[in-house]
């Protein structure tokens, strides 16, 4: 049986920061990947990984309040906000090991952020306001230059300077425990055959997006109409989440709901995906509109609508356009699919090429065009521009839909990761059901239950980084002999 001070499952930005900053602390390593070498780094490679900072050293200004809002039941009980502000030793039993998130963990995310990325460009990253693929938006996104697969490899080289041991095509299947209840290691299928890694435990190997028992168990059976975001989410299976609530592990998070992206379901890329419906009408099936397309910035709302999108027939919708949205300074950065549109010089003719109903689709676009009020359309900020006795309505960038020639774009929700996981401290420590560390076994990244309802974004990989770091940095510090 091999033996390091720290096992990690996962070698996402998550799991390498805690290898990184554990094999830093003196510790010994080992990473477990599922992924081939060449495919490492799981979702994190492909994301652009967007950072809700407003500089390199600061978080947004609502960053804490965002989480809160988004951080438990949406009709919880108002007494158990004021009990998760006590220290968990005084508080009533019942609230020791709640499914929200604790005011520590948010303070302590907020203030770790922008020592995570000084420590990062220690590793020559770099990062910067770059554009982003949100044409409006409300809150600053902090980038690294080379997007995740930049922070997967600079990672990696860093804890393979460090002795850090991987595991590639290694899957964590439970965990061990002494008699104390201490977790000393994990089971692991390497190579057709199962060993037991002796060490501490460090569960960073993301949610399960990639399960589909676990999502129609969880999510329901319209699960069916969801796809990943990018191919790295299929690795990440539900196997962390399993073996620790197996050992009593406290839950946390919205375990029936996922981050939605809308995308283009005839691409094959990573992210391929559509923020520029704003600018039209959405329709289903039945080439009638569902949703207000444009209630805010597309940043904080594209989310909201993308759950729309999903809930329409076979999950899917089709954003209408004229001509006038290829004016938009910039408007590809709102289209990451590599597929074209689909063109009608008319809207019967972009009904036909859809394989809408024309008729109906028509008398939409009329309704529209009917309900549209004069003013100045200003695409890149909130103008205000709205409808005006439609149901449902339209409350920006509201003009009619005459210019041909029309385009169209299929959508559907993507999951980009799901929202149900573990309940840790701020020391990355997982509880158990009545609200203590499990001595041995810490958690990091989307394998954590953080979000309710509605995603904080631009917060997920910088949640991997911070509490993935921290998370090395104490078991280094409680490894024996240490």
């Amino acid at each position: 049986m091999e033996s390091f001070d720290l096992v990690v499952a996962g070698c996402g930005v998550a799991g390498l920061s805690a290898a990184v900053s554990a094999a830093e602390g003196g510790a010994r390593v080992v990473v477990l990947e599922r992924a081939p070498r060449e495919e490492r780094g799981g979702q994190s490679r492909y994301t652009e990984a967007y950072l809700r900072m407003k500089s390199e050293t600061e978080v947004s200004d609502d960053f804490e309040t965002h989480l809160a809002e988004n951080g438990g039941a949406p009709h919880a009980d108002p007494d158990l906000a004021q009990e998760v502000t006590r220290a968990p030793s005084e508080r009533a039993a019942h609230a020791r090991a709640l499914s929200m998130l604790e005011p520590d963990f948010i303070g302590t995310f907020a203030a770790e952020a922008g020592p995570t990325i000084a420590w990062l460009k220690g590793m020559g990253l770099r990062f910067d306001f770059l554009p982003t693929q949100f044409l409006t938006k409300s809150q600053p996104r902090l980038l690294p230059v080379g997007g995740g697969a930049a922070l997967v490899e600079a990672l990696a080289a860093r804890a393979e300077s460090l002795g850090v041991a991987f595991r590639y095509e290694a899957t964590a299947l439970r965990l061990v425990q002494d008699e104390a209840g201490r977790v000393t290691g994990l089971v692991v299928r390497e190579g057709g055959r199962q060993q037991r890694i002796a060490g501490q435990v460090v569960l960073a190997c993301g949610g399960f997006e990639g399960n589909a028992e676990m999502l129609t168990r969880y999510l329901g059976p319209r699960s069916v109409y969801l796809r990943t975001v990018c191919k790295g989410g299929l690795f990440n299976r539900g196997e962390g989440i399993r073996m620790a609530l197996d050992i009593g592990a406290a839950a946390s998070g919205d375990f029936g709901s996922f981050h939605a992206e809308p995308v283009d379901p005839r691409s094959s890329i990573a992210e391929a995906s559509v923020f520029i419906f704003p600018y039209g009408i959405l329709v289903n099936r039945d080439g009638e509109r569902f949703t207000d397309e444009a209630p805010g910035t597309v940043d904080a709302y594209y989310e909201r609508v993308t759950r729309r999108i999903h809930a329409q027939q076979d999950g899917i919708a089709w954003v209408v356009l004229d001509a006038r949205h290829m004016r938009i300074p910039n408007y590809r950065l709102g289209l990451r699919t590599d597929q074209p549109p689909i063109v009608g010089e008319t809207i019967l003719a972009l009904a036909n090429a859809i394989g809408l109903p024309p008729a109906r689709l028509a008398a939409t676009v009329e309704r529209l065009n009917a309900a549209c009020c004069p003013g100045e359309w200003r695409p890149l900020e909130l103008d205000g521009l709205s409808t005006e006795a439609l149901d449902p309505p339209k409350s920006n960038w509201a003009t009619p839909l005459v210019e041909p020639p029309f385009h169209a774009y299929p959508i559907v929700a993507s999951n980009v990761f799901t929202f149900g996981g573990l309940k840790v401290d701020a020391q990355a420590r997982v509880l158990d059901s009545d609200g203590a560390p499990i001595p041995g076994l810490y958690a990091a990244g989307e394998i954590l239950g953080t979000y309710w309802g509605n995603y904080t974004g631009a917060t997920s990989v910088l949640k991997g980084m911070v509490f993935g770091r921290i998370a090395g940095v104490d078991a280094a510090r409680r490894r024996p002999n240490a």
